[in-house]
């Protein structure tokens, strides 16, 4: 059936406003495990103030917020908006799990005069291979896990079961990295290849590839220093706060039936950035749409790919910006 029959099938039935936007599976923002050193009042309410950083740090796009008026005021007020919390035993000892209210969460982000607009982050899915070839468990990649927590970036890793098929730095190939963002629900892809005391790292982020190589005196200090490369990256590309609205056409391919393109719409709808969309045309598998959105359209594109629901796209004419659709 060709598109533009599917289009007006689409419109007949309604369907894009029925459809849920939301990844299924993905860990709430609003949940953390952070150390904690023993069940103690004191230590507890430490780690809720730890847990509450992390937190504020997510639901603000990853923003600095240690700088804004009253920030210390809502980390001392950690407890009193403790949803639920539960201890865990820890390959460092005891580690405590989090849950926030997210109401709360989100007036004390506005009371401190941030945007909210950039919303939470995906999580990022790490996939880091030792010098043996075998992939790193949570527990080695520890150092580089709470490094992106502490700046506002939760993290997977991929299924140790299926580790086998899990590309590397040198057979990835673009259909293997759109297989893991399906699987995983997050565009934000990072593969790494210890070497005892250097690495070399790829970050694919809803398509484009980053790589860099780094060194340290010890693998702990080597994922220090990756994490801090990372989070600069992420931060250029993802943490972009518009306040004017832009107009802009985006262009997405592989929409291949009215399932499709309702949840492409239901998605586009859902974004916190996006104002506005209309359908303009349809050819091919792919589709024209003119967005108003908050964010210049190259931004948007980079933050709608990082959801692993959509991927960067080949340009496209008549697009300013362009992107495949991969569920």
């Amino acid at each position: 059936m060709r598109l533009s029959r599917l289009l007006l099938i689409c419109f007949v039935l309604g369907l894009a406003p029925l459809l849920s936007a939301h990844a299924q599976g993905q860990v709430s923002p609003y949940t953390v495990v952070v150390s904690v050193a023993d069940t103690s009042d004191a230590a507890r309410n430490s780690a809720f103030s730890d847990a509450l950083a992390q937190v504020l740090a997510r639901t603000s796009g990853g923003q600095d917020l240690s700088t804004k008026p009253g920030y210390a005021d809502v980390l001392k007020g950690a407890s009193g908006i403790v949803q639920q919390y539960q201890y865990q035993r820890a390959a460092a000892g005891m580690a405590l799990q989090v849950t926030f209210d997210q109401a709360a969460v989100q007036r004390a982000v506005a009371q401190m005069g941030v945007s909210g607009s950039a919303g939470s982050r995906p999580p990022v899915l790490l996939v880091v291979r030792d010098e043996d070839g075998s992939v790193l468990t949570r527990e080695a990649l520890t150092t580089l896990t709470q490094l992106l927590a502490g700046k506002g970036y939760s993290t997977v890793l991929a299924d140790p079961v299926k580790t086998g098929d899990t590309p590397n730095l040198t057979t990835a190939d673009p259909e293997q990295l759109a297989a893991l963002a399906r699987q995983y629900k997050t565009g934000l892809i990072v593969l790494g290849q210890m070497h005892g005391s250097n690495a070399d790292w790829m970050l694919v982020s809803g398509g484009p590839q980053q790589r860099w190589s780094n060194q340290g005196t010890s693998a702990a200090a080597v994922l220090t220093d990756a994490g801090n490369g990372l989070v600069d990256r992420l931060g250029k590309q993802l943490n972009v706060i518009g306040s004017a609205t832009v107009d802009g056409k985006l262009w997405v391919s592989q929409v291949n039936s009215a399932m499709d393109y309702a949840n492409l719409v239901a998605v586009l709808r859902a974004d916190p950035s996006v104002r506005q969309v209309t359908t303009l045309s349809a050819h091919g598998d792919g589709m024209l749409f003119a967005v108003k959105a908050s964010l210049p359209m190259d931004a948007l594109a980079n933050s709608l790919a990082a959801s692993g629901r959509l991927l960067r796209g080949d340009a496209h004419s008549d697009a300013d910006a362009s992107l495949r659709w991969v569920h």
